[in-house]
């Protein structure tokens, strides 16, 4: 086992070498075993070699190319539009007409209704006033998942159906397979209704997938559940504490507001094109992900041959630790590493050009970098500007301070409460 600090051996690492597979203690070993591996042949973390390669291959024009991926934008915005109704409706019945409790778990049904709207071409009622059943206990499987997966990888393989917990585990990616097998099989009997009465098919991810016949319906199940899993993690963790420091800065906030309202003014909708000329708003999620990145450390294992890696060299079979957290605060990368500093990453600023260039990795790089990326990064855009429109965030009056956890991921370790006060109707109209 070796521990890389430095980001300049992060490149050869992460272009060369693959996935642990630990015999008998891996999490994906887990699933394999014990949940129907019908599902999991396809799954784009889990999987690896020739059949990964031709999955990803099929999956990434539609989740990567910038043209494929503005395409989505009028799909989440009415997302977005829903989440700022239920804001409202928050501050209204929890929060004295201002707070906002517990900001992560309302993120996480907007990030999980954004990515099904965008996978399954349908919504799943996350924005209801009532959450129905199925939804929240989805949501609920995910949370008991990511909780019990690192402490299940501690014990030997033999011993797994014997921890207390060990049926939780299992029911809990039973029930995620099960929400995503749904409405792939309902999407699947609506086109064959269609075909059948000689109509038109005409849909977006889901559609294109099962209707180019490249892949079995196991895969697409297997792929499109761990797209649900990466996706809605990233973005409901990454904006709660992106509010989070913004309320702490009410001058980047304002610095915010300011970009948002030159490029959008009065009650124009952001669009992709209007993003890509909000330089601040991309440095501020930037420097969120450099704080709080998603996943705090991952791993490489060399398979086939040793390496050479800052000038060491590693026999075959070296499990390598990529320590993303540890990296993101030191101080001989990043000055003033513990500052949450967004013009660090504007173009032409002093800092930026004397960055490593693998020194914050949020979404990894290369082949296995995160397939939903530009997906969560539009999401992300999207709610945060229109955010700023209607509201200016303050702190929690009560002052309290939240530091972020590892369970499997990075999280706050406590409820994030924030203050959503309204914007003038004529400052949001004004450029």
């Amino acid at each position: 086992t070796a521990l890389a600090l430095e980001p300049s051996s992060w490149r050869r690492v992460g272009l060369f070498l693959e996935l642990p597979r630990v015999r008998g203690a891996g999490v994906n070993k887990v699933m394999v075993s014990v949940i129907n591996q019908l599902y999991l042949i396809a799954c784009v973390v889990c999987r690896m070699g020739v059949n990964w390669q031709r999955i990803r291959s099929i999956l990434n024009p539609r989740m990567l190319k910038p043209k494929h991926v503005s395409s989505y934008t009028n799909t989440i915005n009415d997302v977005v539009s829903d989440f700022i109704h239920r804001v409202s409706l928050l501050r209204e019945t929890n929060g004295g007409g201002v707070m906002v409790h517990d900001l992560t778990a309302e993120l996480y049904k907007f990030a999980f209704e954004g990515i099904c709207s965008v996978l399954f071409e349908t919504r799943m009622g996350c924005m209801n006033q009532v959450v129905p059943e199925e939804t929240q206990k989805f949501i609920f499987s995910v949370g008991e998942m990511f909780q019990l997966s690192p402490i299940i990888v501690l014990f030997p393989k033999s011993v797994w159906p014997y921890l207390p917990f060990w049926k939780q585990f299992v029911a809990a990616w039973d029930h995620l397979f099960k929400v995503g097998e749904q409405p792939i099989r309902q999407k699947m009997e609506s086109i064959q209704q269609k075909v059948h009465l000689d109509q038109s098919v005409e849909g977006a991810y889901l559609t294109h997938l099962l209707l180019s016949d490249q892949m079995t319906v196991t895969e697409i199940l297997g792929s499109i559940t761990e797209l649900l899993l990466a996706g809605v993690d990233t973005t409901s963790n990454t904006v709660s504490w992106c509010l989070y420091e913004l309320a702490k800065q009410p001058e980047v906030q304002e610095q915010l507001y300011q970009e948002v309202m030159s490029v959008c003014p009065g009650d124009e909708l952001p669009n992709s094109e209007d993003i890509a000329r909000m330089p601040y708003l991309k440095a501020i999620v930037r420097e969120t992900l450099r704080l709080y990145p998603v996943v705090p450390g991952n791993a490489r294992v060399s398979v086939d041959n040793e390496i050479v890696v800052g000038d060491h060299l590693f026999p075959k079979d070296t499990l390598f630790h990529l320590c993303h957290y540890a990296v993101s605060y030191d101080e001989h990368i990043y000055p003033d590493a513990h500052s949450f500093l967004p013009q660090r990453w504007l173009r032409g600023a002093p800092e930026k050009s004397r960055q490593h260039p693998f020194g914050s990795l949020p979404f990894g790089f290369g082949i296995r970098a995160c397939l939903g990326r530009r997906v969560a990064e539009l999401e992300m855009y999207l709610l945060l500007s229109r955010l700023m429109k209607h509201y200016e965030v303050r702190p929690d009056p009560a002052g309290t301070a939240v530091k972020p956890i590892t369970r499997t991921l990075l999280c706050p370790a406590k409820p994030i409460d924030l203050q959503f006060v309204d914007r003038p109707a004529k400052q949001r109209r004004a450029v």
